[in-house]
């Protein structure tokens, strides 16, 4: 028996829980494809799997419903990978320690992977029911949502009769996501020069911070590992031999490395900067320092270069929005910063609401990257999902909600980007809308999924599949 087969909605669990025992990072989804096909055949039910990955599963209508139009359930297939310092779990082979405390269902030491097994959980749930009510269904799980959307920018719709979709990749109970930010990956490289080195080496380690989505968590005003690094650097006047940190382009950098040479011992210095630095945001921010060696040593204008680099490009909050309060309209995110033999590589998550701000931050970021003597790339372009002023199926889920719970749902557009941008695209007239259980601190080692919440989430999805 696992640790969640006493919870509740039983097969929403026992499904879950057999996803975290498969290996299913992104760009690692290929086990994960072939269960969700396997499935689909133990269970009789049409199946098509792409050369990506992506999975289709379509199911009938129930009697009664088959002159109703045709449905479909999304959500993806990858999980970000974060684990904790010391964590031994291998993400290529390992299942995942899943765990239940009170309410929350966790795992030992890495993120979970709720955004967004439990979309997959809940789908699979009800192509395995025989006892709902619900129009033809099609079921699509996409790969590599978190890297990039490749999955969905990829997919081909040939066959896709639906027009009114419901996402399962928000992490709000309550809330109906209805429109949401577009954006895309850059990258900056920096070349760099060497020469020997003849001063002592330390290695300088910052961890404590709190990180999180970096769409989800852009505006509660969290220190990024890799700009705070920066400040420390040009803060002690050194000479860099390396630096790195993060993983995750849309994931706010926990921890940050570097590799200096200076005359003297600047553990004093770090301390005093860690003081100084602490914010209620992140207050275990902590630098710590170790003698260390090194036989190479980045020039003194190399150092200069990095350093003013890092404490001028921009990063988070570039503009809020004029028309929805408190919704962040433009940002990016210094997700990870590395450097090597020859030059200093940083890859930057870009998200607008507005696709002619999104540009104008590319080509700004371009001209930051010229001005240091590099280049700048992007890829990984996603479009805005406009908001839509008709929908039935934002009026049906609303009055579900309603007659369940007695209260109105939050109608929202959000900073964080979802597929439904590149569906809408591909299939002209999509009626689009996203909901999803409460989660917390996606993205980090702290990632929780509220067990209450994915039944309450899992009997509204029912009804709604009901009342459409």
């Amino acid at each position: 028996m696992g640790k969640l087969s006493h919870l509740q909605p039983n097969r929403v669990f026992h499904y879950f829980e057999q996803l975290c025992g498969i290996p299913h990072g992104s760009g690692d989804t290929a086990r994960i494809s072939d269960y969700c096909v396997a499935f689909a055949k133990a269970h009789n039910l049409w199946v098509r799997q792409d050369t990506l990955g992506n999975v289709l599963i379509k199911k009938p209508a129930t009697p009664g419903y088959e002159d109703h139009p045709t449905v479909i359930l999304q959500g993806h297939l990858d999980m970000v990978c974060e684990k904790a310092p010391g964590c031994t779990i291998d993400f290529a082979n390992d299942p995942l320690d899943v765990d239940v405390e009170g309410d929350w269902v966790f795992a030992h030491g890495t993120t979970l992977g709720g955004d967004d097994g439990v979309a997959v959980a809940m789908a699979l749930a009800v192509l395995e029911a025989d006892d709902l009510s619900h129009p033809p269904l099609e079921v699509l799980f996409t790969i590599d949502e978190e890297t990039g959307m490749d999955g969905a920018v990829g997919l081909d719709t040939f066959d896709m009769i639906g027009r009114t979709l419901i996402n399962v990749d928000s992490e709000e109970e309550g809330v109906l996501t209805v429109s949401c930010a577009g954006g895309a990956k850059a990258q900056i490289t920096l070349p760099l020069a060497y020469e020997d080195n003849v001063q002592p080496a330390y290695e300088v380690t910052l961890s404590g911070l709190q990180g999180g989505h970096s769409g989800v968590e852009i505006d509660k005003g969290r220190l990024n590992a890799n700009t705070t690094m920066g400040a420390f650097l040009k803060s002690i006047g050194c000479r860099i031999v390396s630096v790195s940190g993060g993983q995750k382009d849309n994931a706010i950098p926990v921890s940050s490395v570097a590799v200096i040479t200076c005359d003297t011992d600047p553990t004093f210095l770090a301390e005093a900067f860690a003081t100084l630095h602490r914010v209620e945001t992140d207050p275990q921010l902590t630098l710590s320092v170790a003698p260390t060696t090194a036989d190479r040593v980045m020039t003194a204008e190399s150092t200069a270069r990095v350093v003013e680099f890092l404490t001028t490009v921009p990063n988070g909050i570039q503009a809020m929005s004029a028309d929805i309060e408190g919704l962040v309209q433009t940002s990016l995110n210094l997700g990870i910063l590395t450097t090597d033999e020859t030059a200093l590589h940083a890859t930057f998550a870009v998200r607008s609401s507005k696709n002619e701000e999104k540009s104008s931050l590319l080509s700004r970021l371009g001209f930051v990257a010229l001005a240091f003597g590099g280049t700048c790339t992007t890829h990984g372009h996603y479009p805005a999902w406009e908001y839509r002023q008709e929908s039935r199926l934002r009026e049906v889920m609303c009055r579900v909600w309603q007659q369940q719970t007695g209260k109105s749902p939050t109608v929202l557009a959000i900073h964080a980007g979802l597929e439904c941008g590149l569906f809408c695209e591909k299939l002209p007239g999509l009626d689009a809308v996203s909901i999803g259980p409460d989660m917390r601190d996606i993205h980090t080692c702290r990632e929780r999924l509220s067990v209450s919440s994915t039944a309450r989430v899992y009997e509204y999805l029912c009804g709604v599949l009901k009342e459409l």
